[in-house]
């Protein structure tokens, strides 16, 4: 039976989250193995399309692919359009900002993350930021 629904939680490094039905009921299961997508696609918010099967512990998703809007497009819901990118309309930040901005995601992102994971990635993030242009000398 084909569904949909948003994720509202996936943990990329353990490889598994779950998925709220649109239709409503349970929450389902959904690993890695079955993503028809990159699994940096999917995080908490992002529409998804999917077969729902028995498995060992319950429901869970198979076949799963990312929405656009509601509709399968074959575009990441999550993508930034290119156009704008190119086009040089992207805002730079202040470091400050941008650390902000970055530690919001991730906490969005990883709720489980701990700080000094926080502060290592966000160091890494800044000098890359940096290094290309997108964050105010």
């Amino acid at each position: 039976m084909v569904a949909t629904g948003k994720v509202i939680r996936f943990d990329t490094v353990r490889g598994y989250g779950f998925v709220a039905p649109s239709g409503g009921g349970d929450d389902v299961f959904l690993h890695v193995n079955d993503l028809v997508v990159d699994k940096s696609l999917v995080g908490p918010g992002v529409s998804v399309e999917f077969d729902i099967e028995n498995g060992d512990k319950g429901l869970k998703a198979a076949r799963v692919s990312v929405l656009e809007d509601g509709m399968s497009t074959g575009v990441p819901a999550r993508q930034a359009p290119r156009s704008a990118m190119d086009e040089g309309l992207c805002d730079v930040l202040s470091p400050r900002e941008f650390t902000e901005e970055v530690t919001e995601a991730l906490l969005a992102a990883a709720p489980g993350i701990t700080a000094e994971q926080i502060v290592a990635i966000r160091r890494h993030l800044g000098k890359l930021a940096a290094d290309h242009g997108w964050t105010e000398a």
